[in-house]
């Protein structure tokens, strides 16, 4: 019952917004930083101020520790996370209607998931398959003309808006794969802590790629809070428009919402 309200939802936020899928300049200005209202904001700074409480306890130490693996086993771990993301990936280049980036990202999968071993190794790449960029429900919906709605800060996850909270649902309505084998079914081969693993891996990994941008935003921001809405806003923009810019705040360009890994 629950998942079938979600998916009402989501649904009627669809079909209200809807009517701006055709316009690109329209779904460019929705999405524009500036025009993305903070309507939570003291709840949102509270959430922010309980999630650099569990960074420091937490996500910090565990970063700065993996920070020092051997670069071979880095390169892996962001490898095999990046080949399960494309279970998310390419139902949602179908979705945009660019089936050309849904062939190559299943070959990339397929390539990588059996020769890569498990997509520890991107053979894809040296194989010469275009570079991977990851595409999520939020941005299908923000294609398809869905305006962002407000900006909210969410508990652990972090940064993220009205659309892209409500999209995230349907990872978990059947519109990731691994989350299907692992939570979903049970299944002789995986379970429900391969899925969770993963996740805490990418939080892990995320944080540790952006160790240093994080704490130099930090120590040089007059508002933390404001400078990390900013730049996830200013990255999240161009997501959605596939750009490649250089974002005002970070020039890190693993930077990206952890929820969506």
């Amino acid at each position: 019952m629950f998942k079938k309200i979600i998916f009402s939802l989501i649904i009627i936020l669809f079909a209200f917004n809807a009517n701006a899928a055709s316009d690109g300049n329209l779904v460019l200005e929705k999405n524009k930083p500036s025009e993305i209202k903070d309507c939570f904001e003291n709840i949102n700074r509270a959430t922010f101020a309980f999630n650099q409480v569990l960074d420091g306890i937490i996500f910090k130490p565990v970063a700065g520790a993996y920070r020092v693996l051997p670069t071979p086993i880095k390169s892996g771990v962001s490898n095999s996370l990046d080949n399960l993301s494309n279970l998310v990936t390419i139902p949602n280049n179908i979705i945009q209607g660019d089936l050309r980036k849904a062939g190559i990202n299943s070959g990339r999968f397929l390539i990588n998931t059996t020769v890569g071993i498990l997509g520890i190794i991107d053979i894809a790449e040296l194989l010469g398959l275009p570079e991977y960029e990851k595409e999520d429900y939020g941005q299908s919906l923000a294609k398809l003309g869905v305006g962002p709605g407000c900006y909210l800060v969410l508990p652990v996850l972090g940064p993220s808006t009205v659309r892209d909270t409500a999209a995230s649902f349907a990872n978990i309505m059947g519109g990731d794969a691994w989350y299907n084998v692992t939570v979903k079914n049970d299944t002789q081969h995986f379970s429900d802590i391969d899925y969770y693993s993963s996740k805490l891996t990418a939080g892990v990994d995320f944080r540790a790629k952006n160790y240093d941008s994080i704490e130099n935003l930090e120590k040089n921001s007059v508002d933390f809070y404001a400078s990390v809405k900013s730049l996830y806003l200013q990255d999240r923009h161009q997501k959605i428009l596939n750009s490649n810019g250089t974002i005002e705040a970070m020039n890190d360009s693993d930077w990206e919402e952890i929820e969506n890994q």
